[in-house]
């Protein structure tokens, strides 16, 4: 989906303040209401957004250690790992990956032996072949999206 300047002051205005509503967007993009139903309706639709939840930080509830972990899993065991990590709660993220390792996860707990506990119940897998993590101690660049989207906005 190609999205001009009106889709990306609605995501915009949704990211900023995700509580707003319709009339609300409508004014602050200068647009009928109906107009931005419509748009939304598209962008949900196309996957652009997602969901409507709350962003959670896993830090500011309570579980402070994270760490990335990769893993080198057996031949066609794609499914048997993604069925063994979705089982483990505090996996929050699973990718599959090219290059020197197969899967790279995103690993939130409270403390360092809880890691240890969840690092240990991922190599359980029969699935996984090796695992190595490293623990993150602070965020460089927060998640973000709406500045890549500015790079490719087409006017309409």
């Amino acid at each position: 989906m190609n999205l001009d300047d009106l889709d990306l002051t609605l995501l915009e205005t949704l990211h900023a303040h995700p509580r707003v509503g319709d009339l609300e967007l409508s004014r602050v993009a200068g647009v009928a209401r109906a107009t931005v139903q419509s748009r939304l309706r598209k962008l949900a639709e196309a996957g652009v957004i997602r969901d409507w939840a709350p962003t959670i930080d896993p830090a500011a509830a309570g579980h402070t250690v994270q760490a990335f972990v990769t893993l080198e899993i057996s031949q066609g065991a794609l499914e048997d790992v993604r069925r063994d990590l979705a089982e483990i709660p505090e996996v929050l993220e699973a990718y599959v990956t090219t290059g020197s390792f197969d899967v790279f996860c995103k690993v939130a707990t409270g403390s360092h032996a809880k890691l240890q506990e969840v690092l240990v119940r991922i190599d359980q897998s029969h699935a996984v072949v090796r695992s190595t993590s490293v623990v993150t101690l602070s965020t460089l660049i927060e998640p973000r999206t709406l500045d890549l989207l500015r790079t490719g906005a087409t006017t309409r």
